[in-house]
């Protein structure tokens, strides 16, 4: 199967989660030609990988979009370079290839956020949601004794999926203090679906222990055994374990959208009432344009898969004046309330900063180690001294890191964005125009 040289579309969606799914389905039911782009071998993103168990039955009607005529799904593809507004650049594993666009609607996530601290780079060290994956995808973890820590709801999420697998959980690190989460726990009556979903977590891991301002010092150990050092501020105590699956929240992916020319702001794509972007024509939905969750994320990519399709959104059953749904409008401000009060209660403590030693790595790709960036000025300064953010990952992991550490921010992006072949970058020069259509797939 050999990947189209050119294609062309209406609305050139980027990112198949649940954000994107939503904002292809609402242009293609608007009558617009969508392409979707995902470096994923399939649909669904992190959340919905495979939509299995629990998640199937809420993703199975936002997956139908893709069975759309209007819909193209091209999989395991990567928009690297923008050659001009309205034409993207993306590679498969068959070779470069162009997407002639009207719109863009832009949705690729986010990604967790790794807090250095010694031992983090061990063998059997893992972010929280990078285990979920390699579980999906087929790890076995089965008897295996897990310590899942770091910050936010994601931890229970995954503690649940490992636990389906059969993995021993022993137990849940959460760093926020308890007075934060609890008030944030009692919250949750303002939004009942979440409340349920709290509950349905707790019941399926009872019997594991989860403790609140706790969180992980050090690992210690090789390819064979691990312990794990958790504090709480007032003593220290070691857990034997064969995973430690740790993560901090997450990173908003916003490199696709400063390639697109949009700004960033927040750490988020900045985005108007109709989730369009600083760029014309350039629309960004999900946790790339603010990290609410999942309602969030599907809100979000209506709005902004309607806006995308311009005239064939207005003048909708129950469309305000802006030509939007106004009961997606309220479930989008619902959602972004959730967001602002989960942000509040699992802001990271200030501890974390302290827990990298001088010879604590923290940019893996380049092995740079926290002594090196120390005396930095920021993160341009970084890059050339050191060449912290110059390895495969492109800073995606350091980048987001210093940042916490240091205050730094990253403030910009060239193409590529991602790691392409040499000959993907010379095909860029021979793109067929718009219209002139290449083979397909």
């Amino acid at each position: 199967m050999s990947a189209p040289a050119s294609v062309s579309c209406d609305v050139l969606v980027v990112g198949a989660g649940p954000a994107g799914l939503a904002a292809a389905g609402a242009a293609a039911g608007a009558g617009c030609r969508v392409v979707v782009l995902d470096d994923n071998p399939g649909p669904g993103g992190q959340l919905w990988r495979g939509a299995v168990s629990s998640h199937e039955r809420v993703a199975a009607p936002w997956l139908a979009a893709l069975e759309h005529p209007a819909v193209r799904l091209i999989a395991g593809a990567r928009v690297f370079a923008r050659t001009a507004p309205g034409t993207a650049l993306a590679e498969t594993a068959d070779g470069a290839f162009a997407v002639h666009h009207a719109r863009a609607v832009l949705c690729p996530g986010a990604r967790e956020l790794f807090v250095p601290f010694p031992g983090w780079t061990l063998p059997g060290v893992s972010g929280a949601g990078g285990l979920s994956a390699l579980v999906k995808s087929g790890t076995a973890v089965a008897g295996q004794r897990v310590v899942v820590a770091g910050s936010g709801p994601l931890l229970f999420a995954v503690a649940r999926e490992l636990k389906r697998h059969g993995a021993r959980v022993l137990l849940i690190a959460e760093q926020a203090p308890r007075a934060r989460v609890m008030r944030f726990a009692a919250s949750l009556f303002a939004w009942p679906a979440k409340l349920a979903d709290a509950a349905a977590h707790r019941a399926a891991l009872l019997g594991t222990p989860y403790r609140l301002g706790t969180w992980p010092v050090e690992a210690r150990g090789g390819d064979s055994s691990l312990a794990v050092r958790l504090t709480n501020g007032r003593r220290e105590w070691d857990v034997a374990c064969d995973r430690l699956a740790c993560a901090f929240g997450l990173v908003a992916n916003t490199e696709p959208a400063r390639l697109f020319g949009c700004a960033i702001g927040g750490g988020v794509v900045a985005v108007d009432a109709r989730q369009e972007t600083t760029a014309p024509g350039v629309f960004a939905a999900g946790e790339a344009a603010g990290l609410a969750g999942l309602d969030a994320a599907l809100a979000e990519g209506v709005i902004a898969g309607l806006a995308a399709a311009e005239g064939h959104a207005h003048g909708a059953d129950g469309a305000t004046e802006t030509g939007l749904p106004a009961p997606v409008l309220r479930d989008r401000t619902r959602a972004r309330a959730f967001g602002r009060a989960m942000a509040q209660a699992f802001a990271l403590r200030d501890d974390l900063r302290a827990l990298a030693r001088p010879d604590t790595v923290v940019c893996r790709c380049e092995d740079v180690a926290h002594a090196a960036l120390a005396g930095q000025p920021g993160w341009r300064a970084a890059r050339l001294r050191t060449r912290c953010g110059m390895g495969p990952c492109q800073g995606r992991v350091c980048g987001a890191a210093t940042e916490f550490l240091f205050g730094w921010g990253v403030d910009s992006v060239r193409p590529p964005v991602v790691p392409v072949r040499l000959d993907s970058l010379s095909a860029a020069g021979e793109i067929p125009p718009a219209g002139v259509e290449g083979p397909t797939r």
